[in-house]
Parts: C-alpha cells; structure tokens; sequence
C-alpha cells in the first residue's frame, strides 16, 4: 500500500462530522511531523470543543517501512479500545501517514454500546479522509533540470501533464526545475526537451507526489 497523507504540507487539515443516535462526532485530520505537534493538535481541540468530554485521537508519524514510525492513540476516558485503537486502525488502513486525527464526541443522550463507539469513531475517521485531499508520499531520487527561461514553461507544463512530479521552479541565469524521479523520467525529459534537458542527481528526499501518477 503506498503512503498518503494530506496535501499541502505540515498544518494542512479537514474537519468532517457525522452524527450516530443524536450524538456528534466531529473528526478533524491535520497533517503533522512530529509527536509534539500531534499532541497539539489535540489540545487545541480541547480548546475549540471544551464543552464535550471526550477528545479521542489517534496518529502515525513517519513512512510505513520506516523502522522509527511511531503509532499512538488514546480512548480519553471511552471505554478501553473503543476509540483510540479503532481510529488508529482507520489512519493505518488507509496508508495515511504523518497524519493526526481527533474526534470529539458530543453526547446525544443514547448510550452506543462498545461495538456501537467503535464503530462511530473509525466511521468519523473515514468520514474525514473521504473527504481529504490526499497525495501519495514516497522517497523519490531527486533532479535538477536547467533550462532557458523561454522553455521553462512550455517544459513543466508538459511534465506535469505527463505525470512527473515538478517539486519547484528557481529563475536565476537559467530557470531550475526540481524533479523527484520516477517511472521512465529520463525518457521524458529528453522527449519534451528534444534531447537537449539534461538531468543532474541530487540525492533522494522524501516527496510529495500526485496519486494519479503513482496509480499510472
């Protein structure tokens, strides 16, 4: 399964709601980096939704092959492993990384059952990456691409078309395109260049790519 998480980096974030027998359950799906900030992103939470009593979260930070990513999650007071590790089996199933989710529950009046609370916090969860915009994550060899300033755009636009992953452009003397590599790059490039693109190796980098290229 290829790694996602939400596009446009650290802070990007949704908020999605459903309600199951008159009670709320409002997820919200930030992209963090570290520990720290998925912490504060629960706190924060706290703050917004002070009135309801439990802020149930969930996040994995860092890639899935990774021998350092870290896993945690928390029930906030819901019974034992009905919130926290439904939620956690949620983010992992769908390949999200770098990811935190939060769901605070505002009562309605009807107790769930146990099955009843998982089942609501993990639909929350799914809820809200049904509706995120997600790109694929994954440790590409970077590339840098001179060219001239009249070819810039004509060439990354063509790129882009073709599913290569433009991560920047620079103008100085000559335009720079960062390219993370992928699929046949170097047959690309030679292709919309005419043969005169040349690329030069900048080491690998873990990259945001659209996942309509990764499915290519």
């Amino acid at each position: 399964m290829t790694d996602v998480t939400l596009r446009g980096g650290p802070g990007a974030a949704i908020t999605a709601e459903i309600e199951v027998k008159r009670s709320r359950f409002i997820c919200r799906l930030e992209r963090v980096e570290t520990e720290d900030a998925a912490r504060a992103v629960v706190d924060a939470a706290r703050r917004e939704h002070w009135g309801a009593r439990h802020h149930c979260s969930a996040f994995i930070i860092g890639p899935t092959d990774a021998a350092g990513q870290v896993r945690r999650s928390s029930d906030d007071g819901e019974p034992s492993g009905t919130a926290g590790a439904p939620m956690l089996d949620t983010l992992a199933g769908t390949g999200l990384v770098d990811t935190v989710a939060v769901v605070t529950r505002h009562f309605g009046g009807v107790l769930l059952g146990t099955g009843g609370l998982a089942r609501a916090y993990s639909d929350a969860v799914a809820n809200a990456i049904r509706e995120a915009p997600l790109v694929a994550r994954e440790r590409r060899e970077l590339f840098r691409l001179s060219l001239h300033h009249a070819d810039a755009g004509r060439v990354e636009s063509e790129l882009r078309a073709r599913g290569v992953a433009v991560l920047g452009v620079e103008y100085a003397a000559r335009a720079e395109l960062r390219l993370a590599g992928g699929g046949a790059l170097h047959e690309v490039v030679a292709a919309v260049t005419s043969g005169a693109g040349t690329l030069e190796g900048l080491g690998h980098e873990w990259v945001d790519v659209d996942l309509n290229s990764v499915r290519r």
